[in-house]
């Protein structure tokens, strides 16, 4: 069952600011350098994973000063829910992967299975190299073993949203990182 606008609203007022704007911009430059360092002239092909992802991706670009491809993919394990399933493709990659690097770009590592399967994925249709940045790395016990090469921030094993990370289909607007207040 998702929440209604109200409902959200009356979260996002009890959550705690994990992450202050400033912080998460921060981080933003912090990762965007990394990348820069390790793909200026590699021509990589940057794959913004929705929906999740379009925020983290459309804030880096501008910070990425070098010649790169756009495309993006949509699978996702969590359809508006806190927990994930079974991975459900929606967009596969329009340009082709044959013998590029590719960026995958998300807003969040929770287990890794997701950015995980998509790195298969993206490996099995020929790109050279798969690389992965997120926004957010959640600190907790249950991972795939799937690390990003480019991590923002870490937060510990809560729901989280804001910067493109929703709650129940809403909140991805926030402008911080927020914690859903615990009962």
């Amino acid at each position: 069952m998702s929440m209604t606008p109200t409902e959200a609203a009356e979260a996002w007022s009890r959550a705690d600011l994990l992450y202050p704007a400033a912080a998460v911009e921060s981080a933003l430059d912090r990762v965007a350098a990394a990348i820069s360092e390790r793909l200026s002239g590699a021509d990589p092909l940057l794959l913004a994973v929705m929906t999740g992802g379009l925020v983290p991706a459309g804030l880096l670009l501008p910070r990425l000063r070098f010649p790169l491809g756009l495309d993006y993919v949509h699978a996702t394990r969590y359809r508006g829910h806190t927990s994930g399933g079974r991975l459900h493709w929606i967009q596969r990659p329009s340009q082709p992967l044959a013998g590029r690097v590719v960026l995958l770009v998300d807003d969040i590592l929770d287990q890794g299975i997701t950015l995980a399967e998509i790195a298969l994925d993206c490996r099995e249709r020929g790109a050279r190299e798969v690389l992965s940045a997120v926004l957010v790395e959640k600190r907790h016990e249950g991972k795939s073993g799937f690390c990003a090469d480019f991590v923002g921030l870490e937060v510990e094993d809560r729901s989280v949203f804001g910067y493109g990370m929703d709650y129940q289909g809403y909140l991805r607007n926030a402008n911080g990182i927020y914690a859903v207040a615990e009962d």
